[in-house]
């Protein structure tokens, strides 16, 4: 199996980076792996720490249209360059951590993709240096408000909510270069979402080097490559999974977002229904 990165905070509340074993328990690193961490003498039991996002970016840039027949789906022509948008870091939630459905939409998508965990200070770089700043890979699920994201001649809010960005569980260092996505809604045996990652239209390494070409990428933070076709809505109560061959599944449950004055009251159930 291969090694497994994740990012955990125990019950003292400490966050650490580490190696998950596969007994569950944590060895801790002094350090993020990719600012060179060691494995320390310190290990956490399974029911001594709680996973979180496997890194904490400081930016999420995102990739938009980077399936033939994902664009073919929405009726839009192949792009000729990479269409890049920019998830906040506060999007950023963890494996079986709530999506919450916000009150402003009444069309929330899931959007399966695979994630790139960037792993040294990135600018300017050619194609053929791409590799060597790709310090692995994890899962992710580009959420996105679909009414919003279609009313609004930009996508910030619509991609940007609180938790509309799960990531992990973990990272791994390599998938197999055709690895299999597919996307399930629930108790579905069919999956919503199937595609390999060869069909990119833009390969993971040349979506690092473009975006180099104007945005710094700093370690640790994230690239999300895209969606293939299947795209579809998400209900209150719905658990969305998405498996990545070589990576493993993160799966999610929604729920409705508690507006902030009801936060501190017992809710009336009419106050919570979805407009």
């Amino acid at each position: 199996m291969a090694h497994r990165y994740v990012r955990v905070q125990s019950l003292s509340g400490q966050l650490h980076y580490g190696l998950l074993q596969a007994d569950r328990c944590v060895q801790i690193f002094d350090a993020p792996p990719w600012r060179n961490g060691e494995v320390t003498a310190m290990t956490l039991a399974k029911s001594e720490y709680r996973l979180l996002a496997p890194c904490s970016p400081s930016k999420v840039i995102a990739v938009g249209r980077n399936y033939a027949q994902h664009a073919a789906e929405f009726g839009h022509e192949l792009p000729t360059r990479p269409l890049l948008f920019m998830k906040p870091p506060t999007s950023v939630t963890a494996a079986d951590a709530p999506i919450f459905y916000p009150s402003q939409s009444q069309r929330v998508d899931y959007e399966g993709e695979l994630a790139i965990v960037i792993g040294d200070r990135t600018t300017d770089c050619e194609i053929s240096e791409a590799r060597s700043k790709i310090w692995g890979y994890t899962i992710a699920n580009d959420v996105t408000a679909r009414d919003l994201q279609q009313q609004e001649n930009q996508w910030t809010r619509a991609k940007g909510f609180d938790s509309f960005c799960p990531l992990g569980p973990w990272i791994v260092r390599e998938i197999p270069v055709g690895a299999l996505l597919q996307t399930f809604v629930n108790d579905a045996q069919t999956p919503a979402q199937s595609a390999s990652i060869a069909e990119m239209i833009f390969s993971p390494e040349y979506l690092v080097s473009y975006i180099s070409q104007a945005i710094t990428l700093l370690p640790g933070d994230v690239v999300l490559t895209g969606t293939p076709e299947g795209v579809g809505p998400l209900s209150v109560g719905d658990r969305i999974r998405i498996e990545i061959e070589g990576i493993g599944s993160l799966e999610n449950k929604v729920k409705a977002k508690i507006p902030h004055h009801l936060k501190n009251k017992t809710p009336d159930p009419k106050e919570l229904t979805l407009q």
